[in-house]
């Protein structure tokens, strides 16, 4: 396929194991360990991301004429919207009250991961042109599968202004982030609190630790198999009182323990020789990304210790500039992570669904504007003047 420009080809695969991960690391770019070979290859082989459950991978491969490399997509064809975290069951069930058929559908995006980043992936030197190639060979292979719709989701801003000239509508979210102001120390980032929330941190900390509770954070080659049944374990269990679905398996965390071991930093709540609960986090060049929690029932604090407080330690240790903690839940603010907005892009196949999809989008984008900028008022740290 050409997507409506010569200079270049696309195919689409159906396995990521069939593209070089060379070839795929080499557009990916190495910041963002979501989006690389080995974390794709860990959710297909592992069977938490196939056709079975509903990702039938579709990834492109961009060349040019003479055959070279241009760029790479992250596609998946979806029976469902489990496991995306840009919800759009409403337009899924307005479209086929309407007479429409909603599933499947094309998604670009990284199976049960939030992250916010690139998403039409460019190898360095690659012309600008190939970025447009991209996203118009998505709308092709789009027409071709004869699917309503078409999303991208937590993209970047220069992919959506790609996608918008493509014809994509954007869709504002938000997020909650940790940002280091070039902190030295945990107690030096407490300074930039009000005095109020600055002891409320503080009683957090030593009360989720007071029954005997000790922190480990793994990475790297600390990572055992122990580690990982206990966490899976945590996992489960969490899934099982939020009334969810467990998307990953237990191979898949062996995968990633095993292939990227050095992008692990594990947190783990030890108390005696038992381990209680675990949070798991991704780490990027410039950013930490939390991504999964679970615990063997209730510990008061445990959950904002291994979640957000080890977390700001170690980003303030490796000189990172962020930590994401991922959608919903104000509670975060409290803890220094503040509302950042996000955004995904949307191509739907009927002119008159898009229509009504867009006048809903204007709708919603004040919205979020306006609950973000409430939100602001909720920060703890101090007001300067």
């Amino acid at each position: 396929m050409h997507g409506g420009d010569d200079s270049f080809s696309a195919r689409a695969y159906r396995a990521i194991a069939d593209i070089g991960a060379r070839d795929w690391d080499a557009c990916a770019g190495g910041i963002n360990p979501t989006l690389s070979h080995a974390f794709l290859l860990a959710l297909e082989e592992s069977g938490s991301a196939t056709a079975k459950t509903g990702w039938l991978p579709q990834h492109l491969v961009l060349e040019d004429k003479g055959g070279v490399l241009a760029g790479v997509v992250p596609l998946y064809l979806k029976s469902h919207s489990y496991g995306e975290y840009v919800f759009d069951h409403g337009w899924a069930e307005a479209y086929e009250r309407a007479g429409g058929r909603y599933y499947p559908k094309l998604l670009c995006a990284v199976p049960f991961t939030p992250v916010p980043g690139p998403r039409l992936l460019l190898p360095e030197g690659a012309p600008q042109k190939a970025r447009a190639a991209l996203a118009a060979a998505m709308v092709e292979v789009a027409r071709r599968l004869a699917v309503s719709s078409l999303h991208v989701n937590f993209a970047e801003k220069e992919d959506r202004e790609a996608l918008s000239r493509a014809g994509f509508l954007e869709r504002l979210g938000q997020q909650f982030h940790w940002t280091n102001r070039g902190y030295r120390d945990f107690e030096d980032y407490l300074s930039a609190l009000s005095s109020r929330k600055r002891k409320a941190v503080r009683k957090e900390r030593r009360e989720a630790l007071e029954t005997g509770i000790e922190i480990e954070l793994l990475t790297g080659k600390d990572l055992a198999s122990r580690h990982w049944d206990a966490f899976y374990e945590f996992y489960l269990a969490t899934v099982d009182r939020k009334w969810g679905s467990a998307y990953l398996s237990r191979r898949f965390f062996a995968l990633i323990g095993e292939r990227m071991p050095e992008k692990i930093v594990l947190v783990m709540a030890r108390r005696g020789r038992n381990y209680v609960a675990g949070a798991l986090h991704l780490l990027g060049t410039d950013a930490l990304y939390g991504r999964n929690w679970g615990s063997r029932g209730e510990y008061r604090f445990l959950h904002f210790e291994c979640c957000y407080y080890q977390a700001i330690e170690f980003a303030i240790g490796r000189g990172l500039k962020r930590v994401e903690a991922g959608a919903q839940g104000p509670h975060k603010i409290q803890r220094g992570y503040l509302p950042v907005p996000t955004a995904s892009a949307h191509w739907l196949a009927d002119p008159a669904f898009a229509r009504a999809v867009a006048a809903a989008l204007s709708r919603e984008r004040e919205s979020v504007e306006q609950k973000m900028e409430a939100l602001q008022e909720y920060s703890p740290f101090r007001r300067e003047g």
